[in-house]
């Protein structure tokens, strides 16, 4: 979910739907809006010579996305053989449930409400489905339950919410924490030092062909808005609507609810630090 629309200088590019990288497809779900941009990005990763595939994120209960989903992968001569969900918002994950009958697999997720099956996830665990591995990279902060997904075959990392493809993603307060936030970011852009990883798969928007440039960028956009919310608080502007309707003015007043959850997880970082 997004908290603002498309910022100077944010890098971008990719597709919205259809082959990403050798091993990811997109599938966009009907489900665009102010929060959600074009869509939810449903993944379908797998080798490109392997019948079975992992679906990543099914998305929203819409039974004709969902069936899409499935008749893709039967297109491309693949068989679903398990879920994976990057964290629990309902655009994510709300048709997992539905999915999994569609499809007969598991559904894995680190909240263990969202499961479908015994197994969960854990960071560092590496997932081999038909010869694909995917990393499970723990990135809390949107949500406390968020994970990315690294594909080190394609140099790339689904990042559900945690980096989308266009503007930039809410720390959803109180379950959200800025501080966790700021270190996932900093675990990925080591990923992008450390493994190479070059490309964002988001849930959100378009693919990024820069991960690198795409977190910087999210970091210096974070650090620009903890100042403006330091400076605002500084200035006599307690609440957080009240800092909203100030460090947010030039964005859409339909996402300042969404603005108002990262404020309040500014305010509590800042709180936590002493800085206010």
């Amino acid at each position: 979910m997004t908290e603002a629309a498309a910022l100077p200088g944010q890098p971008r590019g990719g597709v919205l739907s259809g082959p990403a990288t050798a091993r990811a497809t997109n599938v966009l779900a009907p489900n665009p809006s102010a929060m959600t941009l074009d869509g939810t990005n449903t993944w379908i990763v797998s080798e490109p010579d392997a019948e079975a595939a992992v679906v990543i994120d099914p998305g929203p209960l819409d039974e004709a996305h969902l069936r899409h989903v499935v008749a893709t992968a039967e297109r491309a001569g693949k068989r679903i053989a398990l879920t994976l969900l990057t964290h629990g918002h309902p655009d994510h994950a709300e048709g997992a449930g539905r999915f999994a009958e569609l499809t007969r697999t598991k559904v894995r997720a680190l909240d263990p409400a969202l499961r479908l099956g015994d197994e969960g996830l854990a960071s560092g665990e590496v997932i081999e489905v038909g010869g694909l591995e995917l990393r499970v990279v723990s990135t809390p902060g949107h949500t406390s339950d968020s994970l990315c997904f690294q594909l080190p075959a394609d140099r790339a990392v689904l990042t559900g919410d945690t980096v989308l493809g266009r503007g930039t993603t809410m720390v959803a307060h109180p379950d959200g924490r800025l501080g966790e936030y700021l270190d996932s970011l900093r675990r990925l852009r080591s990923l992008t030092v450390d493994d190479g990883v070059r490309t964002v798969l988001p849930g959100h928007g378009p693919v990024l062909d820069d991960a690198q440039g795409a977190i910087e960028f999210y970091l210096a956009h974070r650090a620009h808005r903890l100042a403006q919310v330091e400076t605002a608080v500084e200035n006599g502007h307690r609440s957080a609507a009240d800092v909203v309707a100030l460090v947010y003015a030039d964005v859409d007043r339909s996402l300042w609810p969404a603005a108002e959850l990262s404020v309040r997880a500014q305010l509590e970082y800042l709180r936590e630090h002493g800085l206010i």
